[in-house]
């Protein structure tokens, strides 16, 4: 990985990375004491360093680049771990609670502690469901008002997931906003946090649980006198405290919430409209409904509307890059699903702040309203930017100990330098998700608070959370997945849809395994069917059901994920994803601040051709021609010596999707103009 070896590190290239002579020579004798410690084994010996505190928050980027790939130099063993879980702490997290307690009954002697087992216990998750799910129903706040008469019913075959929790009644914002002794959740606790951009030099903003609840239920009962249950309404407002009240108070009053980010414009607005049929819009502290202005106001109290597990409570969107979104509806089954998941892969507890910057228009945002509110923690919400000083302040100043990212404001924060200053070492985790992460950005971010773990998560709108994660019981690499979610399966698939043996190292499409608790089994305005099934493969006796991604799965068990199976690109006979070329690209020059792989056969016929896209860190020049050199050069000793580079396109910033994806369709089909253009020449 690295230039050198660490043996060959020595003071003149720790001064060369931007500390003073004098630093460099204690944290030279440092290295050498871990050294002659544990020897030059890399998993062992960035262990001792992160352990020892060596590096820290305050050293140059440029320090923590050189150790840690000259720690890693020549690592061929799967992707280099970062992180450690200690035995201590994992009995302390979650979900090394609950395998202490049931673990030994469960797995009997072969159960030894959280870390050796976890895999045969998530193993043992996807076998036994009910056993697992009913496990995790005592953890979380869930009122029911009629209990379900089993966790999942498989009788009726023409459902590929079953039926979860049949029978149940409840209201899941009511689970939200009540007291708990059992749960550590009293009246007087921080529901929300929140502070407004420009405000840095003010205290942050507090609305404790009871306050919430008196707030949630004043507007449910000002939407009582207006609407009737069952209604569609819109919310197309920033994610702030008061559309937080909003959500919840549409979901107790047994009303739909549609799900519009504040980003969108008008058309895109319409279109979510129209799909769901709303029947009114909310806007900032007010209801729209059929042009006029509804003001909100405060009656007492108000009795939740209880419905049956399947109601829906959300409709949710696709990203809609071509046509018409998919409509997604969430029931109240969705946020038991990706609360627990947060329960038990990032450890969200009592007494954490959580902190995303997300909107209510994209699955994360209800992602972390029900985490935080089902599992006691504290929702903070920043009402502004994430893309400068003011919101990492408000990250120090409010407390946050888990932070979600995407990677793309990763490298933001680190190409700026905005974040400089700034203590964030309260922050224990971190959350990314939306794209694939970037090693560097990832070694950049985790450094800033002595190299805690980042849980890399995947999942999708339509499964109501992810279905591979990271968690605290395995070792953290970057930009690498170390298991399934729990009670979640899936299968790597070949080019012939059979799938691979699940511990060979491979690359193919996932196939899921179809009993997903809060997986959708219905799309409002497409054929569900068809769209997540058809054509899909069975695999013991279950059809799998289709998701999209193609994975890599390394030596060592790790998953890393190489884009969407329509960014797959074949170079002279030899298939590979744009994120494999991105990966290599963005570090193959300093001038580079991210890269996007494409590839298209020319009009007239013939083999692919690629084009790598860049955008350049501000205030640097360099010519396509450097570049394409450098990226061929990389490539080449990287992936594959056969693989060309056609053209390198240097471009302002890079076509995305309102939540921050990016469109390589876009970048394709420029591409493929170019070459149309070529080809007439």
């Amino acid at each position: 990985m690295g230039k050198k070896s660490i043996s060959e590190v020595g003071v003149d290239d720790l001064v060369r990375a931007g500390v003073g002579e004098e630093e460099a020579k204690w944290l030279m004798s440092e290295l050498n004491a871990a050294i002659s410690n544990v020897g030059l084994d890399g998993k062992e010996l960035w262990g001792e360093l992160t352990a020892r505190k060596l590096l820290k928050p305050t050293h140059p980027h440029g320090m923590h680049q050189l150790l840690y790939y000259s720690v890693y130099h020549n690592y061929h063993n799967g992707p280099p771990l970062y992180w450690f879980p200690s035995l201590n702490e994992s009995r302390r997290t979650n979900l090394g609670r609950i395998m202490e307690t049931h673990c030994p009954k469960l797995l009997g002697a072969s159960y030894k502690d959280p870390i050796s087992s976890f895999k045969e216990f998530q193993r043992f998750s996807i076998q036994h469901p009910e056993i697992y799910w009913s496990i995790i129903l005592k953890e979380l706040p869930i009122h029911f008002l009629e209990t379900p008469r089993c966790i999942l019913d498989t009788s009726d075959k023409s459902k590929h997931g079953g039926s979860w929790l049949p029978g149940s009644v409840l209201n899941i914002a009511e689970s939200c906003v009540r007291s708990s002794d059992y749960h550590n959740r009293q009246d007087d606790s921080v529901a929300i946090v929140w502070r407004a951009e420009g405000n840095g030099a003010k205290e942050v903003n507090c609305m404790t649980l009871k306050q919430l609840r008196e707030q949630v239920m004043m507007v449910a009962n000002a939407l009582e006198n207006m609407l009737s249950k069952g209604d569609a309404i819109a919310i197309d407002m920033p994610m702030t405290a008061t559309s937080i009240v909003i959500y919840l108070a549409i979901v107790l009053g047994g009303f739909v919430v549609v799900s519009i980010a504040d980003s969108f414009a008008a058309q895109e607005i319409a279109v979510r409209l129209r799909v769901s049929n709303a029947k009114a819009v909310f806007t900032q502290d007010s209801i729209v409904r059929g042009g006029r202005r509804f003001p909100l106001y405060r009656p007492n109290y108000y009795f939740p509307v209880y419905q049956s597990i399947d109601s829906v409570t959300n409709i949710l969107f696709s990203s809609g890059t071509t046509g018409d979104p998919k409509a997604i509806p969430w029931t109240h089954l969705s946020p038991i699903r990706c609360a627990a998941d947060s329960w038990a892969h990032l450890d969200i507890q009592a007494g954490d702040i959580f902190c995303y910057p997300t909107n209510l228009g994209w699955v994360m945002g209800p992602v972390l309203l029900y985490s935080c509110f089902l599992a006691g923690a504290t929702l903070a919400l920043y009402h502004g930017s994430p893309l400068d000083h003011g919101f990492g302040k408000f990250v120090q100043d409010a407390g946050v100990t888990v932070l979600g990212t995407v990677p793309s404001l990763v490298k933001t924060w680190k190409s700026t330098g905005c974040m400089k200053g700034l203590d964030w070492t309260r922050i224990r985790t971190f959350a990314s998700t939306g794209e694939a992460s970037n090693v560097d950005d990832d070694l950049w971010l985790s450094s800033r608070v002595y190299y805690k773990p980042i849980i890399e998560c995947c999942g999708g709108t339509e499964l109501s959370s992810s279905y591979i994660m990271g968690n605290l019981l395995q070792p953290q690499a970057f930009g690498a997945f170390s298991s399934a979610t729990m009670s979640t399966g899936f299968v790597i698939l070949d080019e012939d849809g059979r799938p691979y043996p699940d511990d060979q190292a491979c690359v193919g499409e996932v196939g899921l395994f179809p009993t997903s608790m809060g997986a959708s089994d219905r799309l409002l305005n497409a054929d569900h069917e068809k769209v997540y099934f058809k054509g899909m493969p069975m695999y013991k006796d279950m059809q799998l059901r289709r998701h999209g991604d193609i994975l890599k799965r390394t030596v060592g068990g790790y998953i890393v994920v190489h884009g969407r199976a329509d960014d797959t690109m074949n170079l002279g006979g030899i298939k590979t994803s744009s994120i494999e070329i991105e990966r290599v690209c963005d570090r193959a020059d300093d001038s580079v601040l991210e890269t996007a792989a494409v590839s298209a056969a020319p009009p007239n016929g013939g083999p692919e051709q690629l084009a790598i896209f860049v955008v350049l860190k501000e205030g640097i020049i360099t010519s396509p021609d450097t570049l394409k050199k450098r990226f061929s050069r990389a490539i080449q000793s990287n992936l594959n010596p056969l693989f060309k580079v056609s053209s390198v396109k240097i471009v302002p910033m890079f076509p995305r999707t309102a939540s921050n994806k990016l469109l390589r369709r876009v970048l394709r089909d420029q591409w493929k103009q170019d070459l149309q253009i070529q080809s007439k020449l």
